[in-house]
């Protein structure tokens, strides 16, 4: 695994987070906008996904209540460039949630913008522990030269841990190398301004139709 810090640009600081709680349904979201999301309630760092698949409504869900669905549309071929060669061989199959939008495709991406400058000292760390599922898993973004910047390589045996600046909203490219279920281990970490060290892991469960 590779150790990418600091690769996606800070926006604009939110304000702060209200305390209501997370829903408790289960859903399966498969088209629309969502972000996987730190937000600092009661003193805690808690890791949610932040459903905008409704148009105009916001909602925040637990992960482990929430399974990211990948349609076959995302079906795709593996680029022939050398530098994708972290997401197998040129031409073999590859399902991908790509990092700019489609309206027929789930558009995952992650924020810090919950979170304000005064509760959290330096950046949010956001760490890959583990991937359960059929294939390989790599989340990776695309400049404006077309080079991969990979954040995360299940294949890659290093840590995967990245540093978001606090304000960020960004998107990258999800990609599967085998239709099934995965169920992605992550964990976000901070440093409160008066040094407590909070951080929250959570199993997101990821099913390539």
């Amino acid at each position: 695994m590779s150790l990418v810090s600091g690769t996606v640009a800070p926006g604009v600081l939110a304000s702060p987070a209200a305390a209501a709680p997370a829903a408790t349904a289960t859903v399966a979201l498969s088209k629309g906008h969502v972000d996987l999301g730190a937000r600092i309630i009661r003193g805690k760092l808690q890791m949610l996904v932040k459903d905008g698949t409704v148009a105009g409504r916001v909602t925040w869900r637990e992960p482990a209540k929430t399974r990211y669905v990948v349609l076959g549309a995302a079906k795709t071929t593996v680029p022939s460039a050398k530098s994708y060669r972290f997401l197998g061989t040129a031409g073999a199959p590859l399902w991908m949630l790509p990092q700019t939008q489609r309206s027929d495709l789930l558009w995952p991406g992650w924020n810090t913008e919950e979170i304000k400058s005064n509760v959290v000292r330096g950046s949010v760390t956001w760490s890959l522990r583990g991937v359960r599922g059929p294939g390989a898993f790599a989340l990776f973004t695309t400049g404006a030269f077309g080079a991969p910047q990979v954040l995360f390589d299940s294949d890659d045996t290093r840590a995967d841990r990245v540093a978001i600046p606090l304000g960020t909203h960004a998107h990258g490219n999800w990609a599967f190398s085998k239709r099934g279920t995965y169920r992605l281990t992550f964990t976000m970490s901070a440093r409160l301004v008066n040094g407590k060290n909070v951080s929250d892991t959570e199993v997101l469960t990821v099913q390539v139709q």
